[in-house]
């Protein structure tokens, strides 16, 4: 996940309505994720295609949902402001009230690995470049990463990821089919270290009963986090999660393949520890 700040910036605070307090912010405001349009990729679910007035805000019914991300100002540079209107229209597809047909999105039957906020996406263009016989699905509210990622797919010459700038819950609620998905990454998300916003946190039931929803038989989530208590609820909610089974007995051992993050090594220079999960939907 996710190489933006993790915390709710200085001043802000989040309360139960998904409000941002602000009162005693000094400056900053807060991004809202934007979308292009397009029917590329798309099948019709019934539901007319009826979107919210903004593209890229989030639908009415989960506004009343308890979110698990806060959308941060952030600047974009030159370059990422060129690659993000250059190539998005390309790489990017649009967040719309219809079902993905996975196969007519990569051309191909692939396996299709979704990870959940890919942060500034170093991590993710690795993977993807390093692996062209699967498929990879970003999902992110902060521009600028998408900017950066799209940067990457160009330089790469990755033809195997696709990005979807939208809040991850609600595209896998409405745009990805049932048992579609072989894997999910979720790479150092959002802590939520205030006792007070733990119920904010993505590994936590339903949410973590949408993510086995998704996934194919034998399909798994890998999480990774450098925030003990947050890896401990991770793996007693994983465990209560049905249709889901630990592949370890605890906690997983490192996985070679994967990058290292930079929040990864702000974590290892602090002298915590790095937690690993991967757990498996049953066949």
């Amino acid at each position: 996940m996710t190489e933006v700040n993790r915390t709710v910036p200085k001043g802000f605070d989040v309360d139960d309505n998904n409000s941002i307090d602000v009162s005693d912010a000094s400056s900053g405001d807060v991004d809202s994720a934007e979308s292009g349009s397009s029917d590329s990729f798309l099948v019709d679910d019934g539901s007319g295609g009826q979107d919210s007035e903004d593209p890229g805000s989030i639908s009415e019914s989960y506004r009343r949902e308890i979110r698990t991300f806060v959308i941060r100002a952030g600047r974009m540079t030159d370059s990422e402001k060129r690659n993000y209107s250059e190539l998005n229209q390309v790489w990017c597809i649009p967040f719309e009230h219809r079902t993905l047909n996975l196969t007519d999105v990569f051309g191909n039957t692939n396996p299709v690995t979704i990870e959940i906020g890919f942060g500034m996406g170093h991590a993710t263009a690795q993977i993807a470049h390093e692996n062209p016989d699967m498929n990879y699905l970003g999902l992110e509210v902060h521009k600028p990463g998408v900017g950066r990622l799209l940067g990457e797919i160009k330089a790469k010459s990755i033809s195997n990821l696709y990005i979807i700038e939208h809040d991850a819950l609600e595209v896998l609620e409405v745009m990805v089919p049932d048992s579609s998905v072989e894997a999910f990454h979720v790479f150092f998300p959002d802590p939520w270290p205030k006792k007070k916003h733990h119920k904010r946190r993505l590994m936590r039931r339903p949410r973590t009963n949408l993510l086995a929803q998704k996934l194919t038989p034998g399909g798994f989530i890998y999480f990774a986090t450098d925030i003990q208590d947050y890896a401990e609820e991770a793996l007693e909610e994983l465990s209560a999660t049905e249709g889901l089974v630990n592949r370890y007995e605890k906690f997983a051992p490192h996985q070679e393949w994967r990058p290292r993050t930079k929040f990864e090594q702000k974590g290892l220079d602090a002298g915590r520890e790095i937690y690993e999960l991967i757990f498996e939907k049953a066949e």
